[in-house]
């Protein structure tokens, strides 16, 4: 079955750097679109970031855009988020999503319901 496993969030202070990484198992990786979703206490899931096949395309939030950075590497089956400048409001957990479709639709991307596949989430907090 289709697994994704995040790793690398911890606790940095305001202006510092973190990567993440989706491990993916159990599927075509190169097959899917795949994305980036945070979810702070009290609020609901917001997207961050995405990807598509083979890494042409990317999306970012507003919010995001110019400090994170999504990549992928379909040769490890690996996706990551390259985040800097990080701010105390981008504390939430992260968590990473895959959709399987042949199609790019652009107004899809940012929703969390085009995607099938979850993991199971990783803490980031920035220190103010």
């Amino acid at each position: 079955q289709v697994q994704l496993v995040e790793s690398g969030g911890g606790l940095v202070q305001t202006g510092g750097s973190l990567r993440l990484s989706c491990a993916a198992s159990g599927m075509t990786f190169s097959s899917y679109v795949m994305g980036w979703f945070r979810q702070a206490p009290g609020k609901e899931r917001e997207f961050v970031a995405a990807i598509s096949w083979r890494g042409v395309t990317t999306t970012y939030a507003d919010s995001v855009e110019g400090r994170f950075t999504i990549s992928r590497d379909n040769g490890k089956n690996m996706v990551y988020l390259q985040m800097s400048d990080l701010k105390p409001e981008d504390t939430a957990v992260y968590y990473c999503a895959a959709d399987l479709t042949s199609t790019w639709r652009s107004y899809e991307r940012s929703s969390s319901r085009a995607y099938e596949y979850w993991g199971q989430g990783t803490q980031v907090t920035v220190s103010s």
